[in-house]
């Protein structure tokens, strides 16, 4: 009798951690998901204003025509992004077109004095802000969730309960072309 309840015991014991480890999961699982999410609301943001800035732009400088294409399907090709690699990605894309835009600005005296262009160039640089510290808080939790599902006993079963590692929201093969200053050239 002491032996079935000692084994009992450590049955009820062993599924009690079980579910303590698997819940623990879920919260990573789910803090992952609200910062990714927390990314997208910015990036939306940054996505509703870049038509804007290409408009002022354009009155300015349009005969800079494949700057301001290229900085709209940079645009296009982000919203259409889903997974956090291909929004990575298409971001930084994005990113290099948007830096592109501003180094074009820096020509056109007129246009740097506009008052709708300085604001709308704050804003984007407040949203660059956020995002920054947004893709901060994603890899942060992304960070935590992967040491979470390969640390013993969770790495024993993580993978069998659907949790899978997931990837940093990185600039990746892109970074050497972003921390160079764009160059403008008439």
């Amino acid at each position: 009798m002491s032996t079935s309840f000692v084994v009992l015991a450590i049955l009820v014991v062993t599924a009690l951690y079980a579910v303590f480890v698997y819940n623990g999961l879920v919260a990573l699982r789910q803090r992952v998901n609200q910062a990714f999410a927390d990314i997208d609301v910015q990036l939306k943001q940054r996505h509703d204003l870049v038509p804007n800035l290409v408009e002022t732009v354009k009155g300015y400088a349009s005969h800079e025509r494949g700057t301001l294409e290229a900085v709209v399907q940079a645009r296009n090709a982000a919203i259409a992004a889903k997974d956090p690699e291909q929004v990575a990605a298409a971001e930084n894309v994005l990113t290099g077109a948007l830096r592109q835009l501003f180094a074009l600005a820096e020509a056109y005296p007129d246009l740097k004095a506009n008052a709708n262009f300085q604001q709308l160039q704050a804003e984007l640089s407040d949203i660059e802000n956020k995002i920054a510290a947004a893709r901060r808080f994603f890899n942060n939790a992304v960070q935590e969730y992967n040491t979470g599902i390969e640390q013993f006993p969770a790495s024993l079963f993580a993978g069998a309960l659907g949790f899978h590692h997931r990837e940093f929201f990185d600039l990746g093969e892109t970074r050497p072309q972003l921390e160079q200053a764009p160059s403008v050239k008439f």
